[in-house]
């Protein structure tokens, strides 16, 4: 499967992978700054998202794979590689898989251990969404709000809309195979799987998606790793404290 990505920059290779109902469009102004530090970016949709092709196929091993394909087509080694929420889990099986591959990981705001479904209101509101009466972003919006209060969340996932048709909108995403396999994004991170390079795990301070509790199978997993936490921040937290998360992210890949 060949995976659509926006690439600029130039130097080392700087992959980041997007989270679940995400695409790499939403790590633009972060990707920017990050290669104006000397880094090639490529800002990656995973399958079932964004520009990528679609399919009923959806797994992390899947997932590891279809990163190690883009690698082999442009050439990738030594890469730096960055991964939020399912994006963060993908990157965890690919470095355990591919690890001649990498340079430094870093995990945003996931573990590897298993976290139960909880998108089912999200995926209620989309699935509900009739385009064929829905003309406009304002209308979608409004439809969604319905389902899912947090205007936040809900600019994040009107990303996905655009014109399928002249006067018909649709959604990026691969809505019906996503959430035929919703099951599939919370399942852990075998812990016959592991990583021994250098390896940073961000946190939010007010997520619970880390807690002190994960730390001792993080360290298993990944015992050449740190963890550290992005201050004023929830899940999101590249989008809510950019200038920290940057910091972090700089300081570690430049070590």
């Amino acid at each position: 499967m060949k995976l659509h990505a926006n690439v600029f920059g130039e130097g080392q290779p700087f992959i980041i992978l997007h989270g679940f109902l995400g695409m790499g469009d939403n790590w633009k102004t972060l990707g920017k700054k990050i290669s104006e530090q000397g880094f090639q970016v490529h800002l990656v949709d995973q399958r079932n998202h964004g520009r990528s092709p679609h399919s009923d196929e959806f797994s992390y091993d899947i997932l590891a794979d279809d990163l190690a394909t883009y690698c082999e087509e442009y050439h990738l080694q030594n890469c730096n590689i960055l991964g939020h929420s399912m994006g963060g889990k993908t990157v965890m099986l690919f470095a355990s898989k591919y690890s001649d591959l990498i340079d430094r990981l870093i995990v945003a705001d996931i573990g590897p251990k298993y976290y139960p479904l909880h998108h089912q209101d999200i995926l209620d509101g989309l699935s509900a969404l009739d385009f064929e009466i829905l003309k406009s972003r304002g209308e979608v919006d409004h439809e969604l709000s319905m389902y899912v209060p947090d205007t936040g969340v809900r600019m994040f996932l009107l990303k996905n809309l655009y014109w399928k048709d002249k006067g018909v909108l649709g959604l990026r995403m691969n809505l019906e195979a996503l959430m035929k396999n919703a099951h599939e994004i919370g399942v852990e991170l075998p812990e016959k799987y592991s990583y021994s390079g250098h390896t940073l795990f961000l946190k939010g301070e007010r997520s619970n998606y880390i807690l002190d509790e994960d730390e001792p199978r993080i360290k298993k997993q990944f015992p050449n790793s740190i963890i550290a936490e992005i201050s004023n921040a929830g899940h999101w937290l590249h989008a809510e404290n950019p200038a920290n998360f940057l910091e972090e992210v700089l300081e570690f890949v430049k070590k």
